[in-house]
């Protein structure tokens, strides 16, 4: 989604849209304790030795735009050293096909040497430092990049449940962790900016809609449900005396101080990704036997419209679905496909600025459990893609579905799968506070 401040206005035009697809980059550096694994999306599924075929993958359905991680361990291999081997390749790859990345900076892992990871007080300029080359590297060229994927579920593995470093296992875990990735997110687009004040960044989190299954629970179900907010509502300064959760944060370890930096530094939101999953994104409060416990019901395709419009209201700024599939068999993720696309039209017949769709994963993912894990990658494999990937005698081949024939009719009729934005460019522009 190839964006600049002076063209935001264009995106918002109402026969404006963007099809996306991006490929799972996840990259934990740090071994399990358990098992010694590590993962890397890129190496387990063969990314980095098939990167131009995938890349290709992009192009044959004729996507002007995509989602795409490059790894900060690689190219920060250590303090100092930089190696700009698995940025040039693949981005520049990008650009000759005529495809512009929206640059995925950090998802979820850091460079091993950090010690710490989020909690190091280095993390944040450490974090800018890395943007900022990548800016400066790729000035004129590239200009639209997500910061840091996913902040909040970063939190909640890194600092709740101790799955990733640095291993905090509370709720205090948690805010110490949501506060160094916020720093770092607010610094890096500072640093950016310094160097090319036309980037425009995309700010993608998790997103889940909460239920209680019994009246004593609803008001746990309102505190997580203004978690699932608390990344965005730091990074722009929102949390103040009188935030819902202001208290709650400083109970578990922020400063005053701390939100006070944030108050002073919020930065502007240019575009919201929502990544929403029928599989996750809702989720239901039970009282069990060892206590509180989340159930994950299917979800129907009207998360899409009440998702989108709660991130409108509280932000007012253009929002896109920054990933969604579906699991399972083709007709199950078909379906997923079509009524997700329907539900978007929706959005926008609402006057709701939805600017692009994201199918993520372009292929299959190898599930997370297999960091934890004894098996062979392909026991973890997670078919939600457009293509399959199917152990074959060369390694993981790519085994194109009807999905991507499907995608590819959508891309190509740009907005008319979904309608035109029923508001006009100039009141969608002064509604979202597009300057």
């Amino acid at each position: 989604m190839h964006v600049t401040r002076s063209t935001l206005h264009e995106l918002l035009a109402p026969d404006a849209f963007q099809w996306l697809a991006g490929i799972e980059d996840t990259f934990i550096t740090a071994p399990s304790h358990r098992t010694g694994r590590t993962l890397d999306e890129y190496e387990l599924t063969e990314h980095y030795s098939r990167f131009e075929a995938d890349l290709a993958l992009f192009a044959d359905l004729g996507l002007r735009a995509v989602r795409y991680g490059i790894p900060w361990h690689r190219i920060n291999p250590a303090p100092g050293a930089w190696d700009y081997e698995w940025a040039d390749r693949p981005l520049g790859r990008l650009l000759e096909l005529g495809i512009q990345p929206v640059v995925d900076l950090v998802h979820y892992g850091v460079p091993g040497w950090i010690e710490g990871a989020y909690a190091n007080p280095a993390f944040p300029e450490r974090m800018a430092e890395y943007a900022a080359r990548i800016a400066e590297r790729f000035h004129g060229r590239i200009r639209t990049y997500t910061p840091l994927n996913e902040p909040r579920v970063t939190a909640w593995y890194c600092g709740r449940l101790g799955w990733w470093p640095p291993n905090r296992r509370s709720w205090r875990g948690f805010v110490q962790v949501l506060l160094g990735v916020c720093r770092g997110i607010v610094r890096t687009v500072e640093r950016m900016r310094e160097v090319d004040p036309e980037i425009v960044h995309a700010h993608v989190d998790a997103t889940d809609l909460y239920a209680a299954a019994t009246p004593e629970l609803e008001p746990e179900a309102a505190r997580r449900q203004e978690i699932v907010f608390l990344a965005l509502d730091l990074v722009t300064g929102a949390v103040r005396p009188g935030h819902a959760l202001h208290d709650w944060v400083r109970a578990n370890g922020a400063s005053e101080a701390d939100l006070d930096w944030f108050a002073q530094h919020g930065v502007t939101l240019d575009l919201v990704g929502i990544n929403l999953y029928p599989l996750f994104s809702v989720k239901r409060l039970i009282r069990g036997r060892g206590g509180l416990r989340i159930r994950l019901p299917y979800g129907g395709a009207d998360i899409v419209e009440r998702l989108a419009e709660l991130y409108w209201r509280r932000y007012r700024r253009p929002v896109f679905v920054a990933e969604t599939a579906s699991e399972g068999s083709l007709a199950r993720r078909r379906a997923w496909l079509e009524d997700s696309v329907a539900a978007s039209a929706r959005v926008r017949a609402r006057g709701i600025p939805l600017v692009g769709y994201t199918w993520w994963p372009l292929f299959a993912l190898v599930a997370w459990g297999y960091r934890e894990g004894r098996k062979a990658p392909d026991a973890y494999l997670k078919q939600m893609g457009l293509w399959d990937l199917r152990s074959g005698p060369r390694g993981l081949e790519r085994v194109r579905t009807p999905l991507a024939d499907r995608y590819r009719e959508l891309a190509a009729g740009g907005a008319a799968a979904v309608g035109r934005l029923a508001t006009s460019p100039t009141a969608a522009a002064r509604s979202a506070g597009v300057p």
